[in-house]
């Protein structure tokens, strides 16, 4: 059976959802749902329907999975649970600190509409998530790192979006290379996100927009800024189209432990991405978890997952019979 997949939101990362839905075979687009004028708006796929999300009610049952593409910030928190009022949702919700509240409201919402909804989906939180679980489950005694960038962050970006007086905004994330140099090293320092980790702004703001204001606010906001190292550059939007169009992205989770009965063997797991583009490769992670929620919601499963709760084999279109196969 073919899953019918919707998109609420279509900017970067509901654009990367179009596209990975078309590469995936058991998968079809039904509709694009957006708060922007659907007239405005030119799908990559033709034909493709773009609908008011005010209307999104009225498909239900037309439906198979929702794919909320919004930002973390103000959009995910109430839409996820409205929408799993309604539909089987995914999100990619990444504000680490409020994960646990987010993942109690769409729970109670899912589970009250017998749906079900998976959150924070993607590669941090999401397939880092899953390392830093295996990593410590197989080498309980030693320390775990995680490292991001160089690249830009979409949630931190739009976190600086939403701000009065700024137009447009990209943030980028920056690993410290001593940091990440002794980490590799099985050194095991401890080590605060100031540590760790720069962060670099760069800022179009509006005319006659408060620059120091907008360059407080985000040195200051917590969850995102507060706790590193920030820089904050305004440049024009034609310095931003020219010089930071393009989203990449990457990371590493580096887990150092010991093994045998003195601890004396030492074992370093690494895993790593590098991304030409952060929300499509995002999007794929989205996509192959609403081909979860989907096979989950037919099981007569209900409420709230993460990407902790779900087992891999349903993650992929192929059969138990052809993994075990091809894969083990």
């Amino acid at each position: 059976m073919t899953i019918r997949i919707g998109i609420v939101g279509y900017g970067n990362l509901g654009r990367g959802v179009e596209s990975a839905v078309r590469q995936s075979p058991d998968m079809e687009l039904a509709a694009i749902f957006s708060r922007r004028d659907p007239a405005s708006i030119s799908p990559l796929t033709p034909g493709l329907k773009v609908v008011s999300v005010s209307e999104a009610g009225s498909w239900k049952g037309a439906i198979d999975v929702m794919i909320l593409c919004g930002g973390s910030a103000t959009d995910l928190p109430t839409q996820t649970p409205e929408f799993a009022s309604h539909f089987n949702v995914v999100d990619s919700f990444d504000t680490h600190a409020c994960i646990s509240d987010h993942y109690a409201a769409v729970d109670a919402a899912a589970k009250k509409a017998n749906h079900l909804g998976i959150i924070s989906v993607g590669w941090d939180p999401g397939l880092f998530s899953l390392n830093r679980l295996i990593s410590q489950a197989i080498l309980p005694q030693g320390n775990d790192e995680t490292f991001w960038g160089k690249g830009v962050s979409q949630g931190h970006s739009d976190a600086v979006r939403r701000l009065r007086g700024v137009k447009d905004a990209r943030q980028y994330t920056i690993p410290v290379d001593e940091a990440l140099a002794r980490v590799r090293s099985g050194e095991k320092p401890s080590l605060t996100a100031r540590q760790k980790h720069l962060r670099q702004c760069y800022v179009v703001a509006e005319e006659g927009a408060d620059r120091e204001l907008i360059t407080h606010e985000i040195k200051t906001m917590p969850n995102y800024f507060a706790d590193y190292d920030t820089t904050v550059h305004f440049i024009t939007e034609a310095e931003l189209q020219r010089d930071h169009a393009k989203i990449p992205h990457g990371g590493f989770v580096i887990r150092s432990g010991v093994t045998g009965m003195n601890g004396q063997n030492a074992h370093v797991i690494e895993f790593s991405l590098k991304l030409d583009s952060n929300p499509e490769f995002t999007a794929s992670v989205l996509v192959a978890y609403a081909r979860a929620a989907y096979r989950l919601a037919c099981q007569g499963h209900s409420g709230c997952r993460t990407v902790l709760d779900v087992a891999p084999a349903l993650l992929d279109p192929r059969s138990a019979e052809e993994l075990r196969r091809t894969l083990l």
